[in-house]
C-alpha cells in the first residue's frame, strides 16, 4: 500500500493575506476557489456550507496547504494562540535553504518568533518556530552542512 501525503489545512479569517504571506514565503497558489452545498457537508459533518478555499503548493511539487475561510457555517473555536504543547494539530514544519534570510522576509508580513532565539542542533540544524498571519505556527528547519 503506498501513501502520500495530500495536504494540510489551516482555517484562516483572512484568506487574501495568509495567500500572500505564503506566497512570500515561497508557495504557489495552485487555485482558487468556493467548495460550496450539501454533498461538500456530507464529507465534513457540517451541513450545508459555503468555504472559500486557497490550495498552496512548495515549489518542488511535493507538499501543499489548503487554505480555508468558512463563510457558513461560522468558526466555532480558536486554537491560533494555543502554546506549542497543546493538544492536537499543532504546526507544519518547512524546510529551508537560509532560515535567516527566510525570518527576514515573513518578518516584513508580521511573522515572530516563538521563544527567544534560533537554536543549532549540533552541527545538523537550525531551527525555529514562528507566528504567522492570524497566529499561524510555522516551523523552519536549516539542514547544515
Amino acid at each position: 500500500m503506498t501513501v502520500k501525503m495530500d495536504n494540510v489545512g489551516i482555517v484562516v479569517e483572512d484568506l487574501t493575506g495568509a495567500i500572500e504571506f505564503f506566497r512570500e514565503f515561497g508557495l504557489e497558489l495552485e487555485g482558487q476557489t468556493v467548495v460550496e452545498g450539501e454533498w461538500a457537508g456530507r464529507v465534513t459533518g457540517l451541513g450545508d456550507q459555503r468555504v472559500e478555499i486557497a490550495m498552496m503548493r512548495t515549489p518542488d511539487g511535493h507538499g501543499r496547504l489548503e487554505l480555508s475561510r468558512f463563510i457558513e457555517p461560522s468558526v466555532v473555536a480558536d486554537h491560533r494562540n494555543a502554546p506549542v504543547n497543546a493538544l492536537g494539530y499543532l504546526r507544519v514544519m518547512f524546510a529551508v535553504d537560509d532560515l535567516d534570510a527566510t525570518l527576514d522576509r515573513l518578518g516584513r508580513h508580521g511573522s515572530e518568533l516563538v521563544g527567544d532565539d534560533v537554536v543549532q542542533l549540533g552541527e545538523a540544524y537550525r531551527l525555529c518556530y514562528v507566528r504567522g498571519p492570524e497566529g499561524i505556527l510555522i516551523g523552519l528547519a536549516q539542514e547544515l552542512g
